[in-house]
């Protein structure tokens, strides 16, 4: 989200921004998960960006938006739990852990759709070990 919505015009923006656009001319779904919405819009908020938010609300309305449900937070639970019984850890013990609940609705997205479901990301190390996560650029 951050590389899509970022203010400054920097040749890893324009691509990242070339890459939705071609992505969604192919036809392919792109959904917005409400974690990561979550997560970028109250640092927005954090700094008083009111323009960047307004980005967000527009970029967010041209996509499938994914909501938080309690069976999403459910799972995110069983997820993370599951992870630390077998020693993998993607946020500190007492941190909301947010991967795990990105987990959690790609699942979800992946079940309903009945198709594959990729993770466009710069956060490729903890993901992918839980979900088909690749860099955005790697994504054909």
């Amino acid at each position: 989200m951050g590389e899509l919505l970022h203010p400054t015009i920097r040749p890893s923006h324009l691509a990242v921004r070339r890459w939705l656009r071609e992505t969604l001319r192919a036809g392919e779904s792109v959904v917005v998960p409400e974690i990561i919405d979550y997560e970028y819009r109250r640092k927005l908020l954090h700094f008083g960006d009111a323009t960047r938010v307004q980005a967000l609300d527009g970029f967010s309305a041209g996509l499938t938006y994914e909501p938080l449900t309690t069976a999403s937070m459910r799972m995110a639970a069983a997820l993370w739990a599951e992870a630390r019984r077998a020693g993998l850890r993607t946020a500190g013990d007492n941190a909301i852990d947010i991967d795990m609940i990105l987990i959690a609705q790609w699942r979800q997205v992946a079940a309903r759709l009945g198709t594959d479901v990729i993770i466009a990301t710069t956060n490729v190390r903890h993901l992918s070990r839980f979900t088909d996560a690749r860099l955005w650029r790697d994504i054909v």
